[in-house]
């Protein structure tokens, strides 16, 4: 995190890399209706449907193209929520490509993105949905020439829910990034070389409210990662581990381990 903004949000500096964990997403035309019905399965999903960024997508584009029909939004959720891995950022930027391609609305990237920034920070990632260095409020994206294949990803939630407005609450101005290495640069050295580089500026004040947490990202490189953090604001905890590695389950947390 850089600092804030005059318009309440936060200027970043951020590396975003898709990984192959996924919620399932599909629409279903209908003959009328006001809203949108949305139909969930898999993990419960907390808060109102009115809240849901698909529906909100879905808004959004019947506002500029009032002839868009309505539909039927069918979510399976598998990302946890209050996780820190964009789960529901990446289904509201998803169901904006989902009815651009359906109904063939002819959106540019960009403007998808602009649509994508609307619902949330980080869900433009999702329209490109590329490895990429992410600054502005997330919306400007530089391409990164970073390839983790070959690599197992494992990733820990503890069934903690973060709030993002109290993760970024509780930066202070004294951890304005200035004395460390961009993370655009960092990424592109060995990833041995990451450890004592790349820093994720929400990890200090959510492990002193979490310890738990920092006890995680330690038993991850007690196991052998190459790289542990934090994901985003939390609470979820990666690991980045060789392609040989045994991983046994670990202190209060559900395991998923990822094939990159």
């Amino acid at each position: 995190m850089l600092q804030k903004r005059s318009d309440g949000y936060h200027d970043i500096a951020s590396v975003f890399y898709p990984v192959p964990l996924c919620d399932a997403l599909e629409i279903v035309p209908q003959h009328s209706s006001p809203a949108p019905p949305i139909f969930h399965y898999g993990l419960p999903i907390n808060g109102s449907d009115a809240d849901n960024l698909c529906l909100k997508a879905w808004q959004l584009l019947k506002k500029d193209h009032p002839g868009l029909p309505p539909v039927e939004i069918h979510l399976l959720k598998n990302i946890p929520m209050g996780a820190g891995l964009g789960g529901g950022s990446s289904d509201g930027a998803f169901m904006l490509r989902l009815l651009n391609n359906k109904y063939n609305l002819q959106l540019t990237q960009q403007r998808l993105i602009d649509y994508a920034l609307q619902l949330g920070s980080d869900c433009p990632f999702f329209i490109n949905n590329q490895p990429c260095y992410a600054t502005g409020r997330g919306e400007i994206m530089e391409p990164l020439p970073l390839d983790l294949k070959g690599y197992q990803l494992v990733l820990a939630f503890p069934g903690i829910h973060i709030n993002t407005g109290w993760a970024f609450s509780h930066l202070s101005n004294n951890r304005f990034i200035t004395k460390k290495a961009a993370p655009n640069e960092v990424v592109m050295q060995p990833i041995s070389q990451w450890k004592h580089q790349l820093v994720n500026d929400f990890e200090q004040p959510v492990f002193e409210s979490y310890p738990a947490l920092m006890a995680i990202k330690e038993y991850l490189y007690s196991m052998g990662a190459e790289y542990a953090s934090m994901s985003g604001s939390g609470s979820t905890i990666f690991g980045i581990f060789n392609s040989t590695t045994k991983f046994t389950n670990g202190p209060q947390a559900q395991y998923t381990v990822i094939q990159l």
